[in-house]
């Protein structure tokens, strides 16, 4: 009889392939440019390296535990891995997404921030950082985004792409979703002239309605 362990992490790299599936769908992920992890208690559900994430199956995606040892998969782990890892040890979110999304990735070529033009950056935590470039896969990489995400679930990497993280997968990938449309708007929105930021008040303002109203949720209409 299989373990309980194993039957979670079944369910977690079927979720991890359909999510890469969904991202190079959406044109977010092309080729093997990006990864995606979910986590069930110690272990860590992860793409692979040189993989292609359309046709990503299952069987393809390896387990890790949290120091990065191999549990189970027959394939090397995406070389992000030390960034899958440090977002879980330090945020205990259960779900990371990076990407090289056409958007995102082209804001953080020439930006120091995402500041905010739209009120739905505060979904990631408020204006997104840049994290400094540095080599991909290294240590250097995965401390400058870490730091970049303190107190966001969104953060651009400089010359790279982009990281997401959530309490589930699906909220991971939304995040990455929401952050390609901002930065869309943001890109789009420069080549018309400055745009408006946001300033603390109007945020706070946006705070307030959404807490009272209940902006977000289905609600049944009242008779």
């Amino acid at each position: 009889m299989p373990s309980v362990n194993a039957v979670r992490l079944h369910a977690e790299r079927e979720r991890v392939a359909a999510a890469a599936r969904r991202l190079a769908a959406a044109g977010l992920v092309a080729g093997t440019a990006g990864n995606v992890s979910e986590r069930a208690g110690e272990l860590v559900a992860v793409t692979p390296t040189g993989a292609e994430l359309a046709g990503l199956s299952a069987e393809q995606i390896t387990v890790v535990d949290l120091e990065g040892r191999p549990v189970e998969g027959r394939l090397e782990p995406t070389s992000e891995l030390d960034l899958h890892l440090g977002v879980y040890r330090r945020y205990g979110s259960a779900a990371v997404v990076h990407t090289h999304a056409p958007a995102a990735t082209a804001v953080a070529c020439v930006a120091t921030e995402l500041p905010a033009i739209h009120y739905q950056v505060l979904a990631l935590g408020g204006p997104v950082r840049v994290a400094p470039y540095a080599t991909f896969g290294s240590a250097e990489l995965a401390a400058g985004v870490l730091e970049a995400l303190e107190g966001r679930t969104a953060a651009l990497m400089a010359s790279h792409g982009a990281v997401t993280h959530g309490h589930t997968l699906d909220a991971a990938v939304a995040g990455t979703e929401l952050l390609e449309w901002l930065c869309d708007v943001y890109a789009r929105a420069v080549t018309l002239g400055s745009p408006r930021v946001l300033g603390e008040d109007e945020l706070s303002d946006v705070i307030r309605v959404v807490a009272r109203r209940g902006y977000g949720a289905v609600r049944e209409r009242e008779p």
